[in-house]
This record gives C-alpha cells, sequence and structure tokens, in this order.
C-alpha cells in the first residue's frame, strides 16, 4: 500500500563557488597560470592588471541579496537599471585587482632550453651504419626504431611491427626479416638498445664490452656473460653459493664478476634527457621559507599573486548605456545587454576573491605548519621532525581538515635545505620507551642509518632491526618495521647482500 507524507530535513550543500575555491586550492603554483588563462579566455569582464598601484579593493559583500533584488526587479515593467549601474560606476570595478605585501616579487627567469637530439634521432642518424638495398629495407629499420620505448627496449613482438608496416605502409615483411634488422640495429650505439627484455639488455652490453678488451682482461667480464645467459634467476634472487657451486668459482672470481654486471645500464636511453618530445620536469615552489638572523620569513611565490582586474570597457559600456538611457525606459535587449554585463561581471569578481582567498589560505596554512615544525626549518635536521597530523593544522586555523588536505596536496616549500613537499611534514607518532611521542619520519631515519652501516655480507633481517630499534629506545613492531623500509624502498635483508 502507498502512502504520502511530508517531512523536513536540513541538508548543507556547497555552492558552485565553493566547489570551484575548492578545486584552485588543490592547484599548485606550477599549473595556477593555465587556469587563471582558461578563466580569461572564458570571462571578457576579468583582465589582466597593469601595474599601477589601485586607490581601494571593490567590496561586494551581501551580493546575494542584491542579485536577489534584480531579479525581482527584472519581472516588473517598470524595471529600471539606474541605481544599478550608478552602483557599479562608483564604486568603480577597475580598482577590483589583487593587492598584498605578502607576496614576493620574484624576478621573473625563463629557464633555458637545451638544444640536442632525442634518442631516436640519434638512433636513426645511425641507420647509415647498416647495408640498405631497398626502400622496404629502410622502412623496415625505421619501424623497428620507431616501436623502440623511452627505456631503450623493444616490446613489441615482430607480428604487431609486420602490421604496423602493411596497415600503415602496405609493405609485407616477414618476421626472418623483422629479427634480422632487430639484431643489426642491437648493435647500435648505446649498447643494449632493442633488447626485448632486461636480461637481452645486459647480455647485449657485456658482449659489447668483450669484444672492446684484450684477451687478458676478459676473464671476469665471461664469467659475467655465463652468469647472465645460464643463471640470470640465480643472480637476481642473490643467490651467490649456487652461482660459486655450479660454475666452479673463489669468491673473488664470483665478486669481480658480480661487479661487472653492476656497472651495465639497465636503461641504456636513461643518458638521453629529451626521449620522443619529453621535456625535463621542473618543481615550482609554491612558498619561500627564509632564515633571516635566526627568525623565519615566509612568502608566497609570485606566481601565486596574478594581477587581474575588471576590463575598463566594460565600465564604459555601463556608462554609455546610463547616458543613453537617461529619462526613458530602458528597451528590453538593453537590459539583456546590461545583465549580461552584470553576470560577467559578478563572475570575474568572484574570481578574483577567490584567489586572494586562496593565497590567504594557503599562507596561513604553510605559516601553521612552519610553526609547528620550526625546529626543522631551523635546523634543517629531519629527525626534528614533530609528529603532525592534518586535526592539527585544522585546529590551529580553525580550517577544516579536508581544505588543509587540499593545501599540502601537490605543494612544495622551498627551504634553505632544499625543497620539501608539504606532505611530508604530516606523518603519525611513535612512543618511545620513555613515554615520548616522536614521529615515524625519525623513526624511518633512524632504521636508513642501521641499514646504511650494517654488514653487507649478513644484512640484518626485520626482527633484528626491530631489536636495533628497540635498544634505541623505540618501541616497534617487527611488520612495522617491514612497513617502514617498504616505504623507503629498501629490499628485504636476502637482497641486500653483496659479497
Amino acid at each position: 500500500m502507498l502512502r504520502q507524507s511530508l517531512s523536513q530535513k536540513m541538508t548543507q550543500k556547497l555552492s558552485p563557488q565553493q566547489i570551484q575555491l575548492m578545486k584552485l586550492l588543490q592547484i599548485p603554483t606550477a599549473t595556477l597560470d593555465q587556469r587563471i588563462q582558461e578563466e580569461l579566455e572564458s570571462n571578457p569582464a576579468l583582465d589582466e592588471s597593469d601595474n599601477e598601484e589601485s586607490s581601494e579593493v571593490y567590496d561586494i559583500d551581501g551580493s546575494d541579496d542584491k542579485e536577489t533584488e534584480v531579479e525581482a526587479e527584472e519581472k516588473s515593467e517598470d524595471f529600471e537599471l539606474d541605481d544599478y549601474i550608478t552602483e557599479y560606476i562608483e564604486d568603480d570595478p577597475t580598482s577590483y585587482k589583487i593587492k598584498s605585501e605578502s607576496i614576493q616579487d620574484v624576478e621573473e627567469k625563463t629557464i633555458p632550453i637545451a638544444v640536442e637530439s632525442s634518442f631516436h634521432e640519434y638512433l636513426d642518424r645511425q641507420i647509415g651504419m647498416l647495408e640498405i638495398n631497398s626502400e622496404k629495407e629502410l622502412a623496415i629499420a625505421e619501424q623497428i626504431i620507431g616501436s623502440i620505448d623511452v627505456d631503450g627496449y623493444l616490446r613489441r613482438e615482430p607480428i604487431a611491427i609486420i602490421d604496423d608496416l602493411l596497415f600503415t605502409q602496405n609493405i609485407e615483411a616477414t618476421e626472418e626479416q623483422i629479427n634480422d634488422f632487430l639484431g643489426r640495429i642491437q648493435k647500435f650505439d648505446p649498447p643494449g638498445v632493442g633488447a626485448r627484455n632486461l636480461q637481452e639488455c645486459l647480455i647485449l652490453q657485456i658482449v659489447n664490452k668483450i669484444d672492446k678488451e684484450p684477451d687478458n682482461h676478459r676473464k671476469s667480464k665471461l664469467i659475467a656473460l655465463k652468469i647472465l645467459e645460464n643463471h640470470f634467476d640465480q643472480f637476481t634472487k642473490k643467490h651467490y653459493q649456487k652461482l660459486q657451486k655450479n660454475l666452479f668459482l673463489s669468491e673473488s672470481e664470483l665478486r669481480d664478476a658480480i661487479e661487472e654486471i653492476l656497472k651495465l645500464n639497465p636503461k641504456p636511453a636513461s643518458g638521453f634527457s629529451h626521449v620522443s618530445g619529453q621535456t625535463n620536469q621542473y618543481i615550482v615552489p609554491d612558498f619561500i621559507v627564509t632564515n633571516r638572523d635566526g627568525e623565519l620569513d615566509l612568502v608566497l611565490n609570485s606566481k601565486n599573486a596574478p594581477d587581474l582586474r575588471i576590463n575598463d570597457h566594460y565600465l564604459d559600456m555601463l556608462k554609455t548605456y546610463q547616458d543613453t538611457t537617461k529619462g526613458r525606459r530602458a528597451e528590453k535587449k538593453e537590459k539583456e545587454a546590461v545583465m549580461f554585463i552584470k553576470q560577467k561581471i559578478d563572475s570575474a569578481k568572484w574570481f578574483i576573491d577567490a584567489i586572494k582567498q586562496r593565497q590567504e589560505t594557503l599562507h596561513n596554512t604553510m605559516y601553521a605548519i612552519m610553526q609547528f615544525q620550526l625546529r626543522f626549518f631551523t635546523t634543517g635536521d629531519e629527525r626534528k621532525i614533530r609528529p603532525m597530523i592534518l586535526k592539527d593544522i585544522s585546529e590551529i586555523t580553525g580550517l577544516d581538515i579536508s581544505t588543509i588536505s587540499r593545501v599540502a596536496n601537490s605543494k612544495f616549500v622551498q627551504t634553505e635545505f632544499g625543497t620539501k613537499r608539504l606532505k611530508d611534514f604530516f606523518s603519525e607518532s611513535i612512543t618511545t620507551q620513555s613515554g615520548e611521542e616522536v614521529s615515524t619520519l625519525e623513526v624511518k631515519n633512524i632504521l636508513k642509518d642501521i641499514i646504511k652501516v650494517e654488514n653487507k655480507k649478513k644484512p640484518e633481517s626485520d626482527e633484528k632491526l626491530k631489536e636495533s630499534l628497540q635498544e634505541k629506545g623505540y618501541k616497534i613492531a617487527r611488520r612495522t618495521v617491514a612497513k617502514y623500509r617498504e616505504q623507503l624502498g629498501i629490499p628485504v635483508a636476502r637482497l641486500r647482500k653483496q659479497l
């Protein structure tokens, strides 16, 4: 049986403006300019400001009430726009711009781009070393080179290259031809290029070294070749005793052979900074912290302070409209035009306000982090980073935890000790045997130091690492040690073993 009933409930929803502000908070300084350019293109009322000083920042408090009044008056035949236009002209929208003394005027510097060949261009130039007898053979060689990835590997099957040649160039090729040309390309520089897996890559490089060495210097390299060809799995798992037994080697002979392997490059194309059109990525700090005789000074990167204002042309349009409609009722099209102008001006004002609020939120959050982690910013010692969670900064600033999370995400701060990610300052706490709470970052650094000085012939297991940390006063479980070790990118004891 269906029934109808009435009920009341309160819900809280974010307005489109609040959603946009949250998105602006997440944008790092490196991409903020792109977002501003998009807004400049979509809203003609928004303009880039000149460098002249503005007298007063425009105040739009109560804009929601004005909007409601305009909507109500729109429905009336006696709707007049004189008061509305006068308001905008008197308030002078051109003075509505961003101006903050807390912004650092950083000199604009352009990063010079090195002019150099890409990895694939370097390979293409070596095609002349091959014996090419036809356009078809040239197309096959170029297709193979084009299929080599950014690490220098060919991870495509011959049948896939054959299909590409057939569909794109109407060239029929056989698997034998593909493999033949691949074998020749694998002799190109850098050694190891065109390999289909890591094992083949290392074999190609060690063979290249053997060919260039005199006979009396080849012994360790020949042993290394045998290991790579016949015992690669044991080598990757560091089963050194099995390798010694299977190859009848002394410990010194095995050590020399492994040293030869470790000199090889697992990524042949790594020496090329511009691979397949890729460019170097640079970190643009969002904040800059400087130490001035013991006092910390925090400023936002100048790119956080775009010069924005209301377009002069829109003010002129309002003045023109006021002059032409004086003493008469505005026509429908004229009203629509003014309402369009109002919409664009309001949108531009909101965007400038959102950028200003973004700056203020970023500054307040970073200032709270800087004060909370004062010992690190004055000493640079990562062990002095205090346990800090989002809630701590939220309570200091009065901002919501989600807002702090958005600010910390993808943001960087430049200090005299290097550029740090904001997220690196947040960590959980761990209790020492004396009852003191320390940051997990401190424990990780201690763990890293213990592993650094361990006996590489007999690396310490996670259980031994736990005992070492407990001896230093840290109450910690073995599984926690394993988790921290993995987070630091440190392998298990067996894979840390060295001869």
